[in-house]
Parts: structure tokens; sequence; C-alpha cells
């Protein structure tokens, strides 16, 4: 009689989502420019990077 072992979960990442501590520009264009974090690799629009910073402030006064 042959056992099977139970499905293990996916591994789980972390809880906290990149910050993007580190940036690099990766591409620009005549409107924008685009850049990766060099933690998680996600390419987005610097001015995306921008407003995440400034979510991330207003929520941390909102939390005061």
């Amino acid at each position: 009689m042959t056992t099977s072992n139970p499905p293990q979960p996916p591994p789980t990442t972390s809880p906290e989502p990149c910050k993007h501590p580190r940036v690099q520009i990766v591409s620009r264009d005549e409107d924008a420019e685009y850049v990766e974090c060099k933690e998680c690799g996600d390419v987005f629009e610097s001015s995306e990077f921008r407003d995440m910073a400034l979510e991330e402030t207003k929520a941390s006064e909102e939390e005061v």
C-alpha cells in the first residue's frame, strides 16, 4: 500500500509588501521614466513611485 504525502502549501511571502527601498531607472520616454525595484523586481513609472511614497506618508500620519 502506498501512502501519499498531503499537498504542501506554497511558500508564503512576507505579508508586508515591498516598499521599494532601492530603485534604478530602466527606461526613459518623452513623457515618462520607468524604474525597477532592486529588491522585488517590479517595474513601474517613476510618478507611481512618488505617489506610493505620498500615500505611505499620509497613512502613517493618520495612524498617529
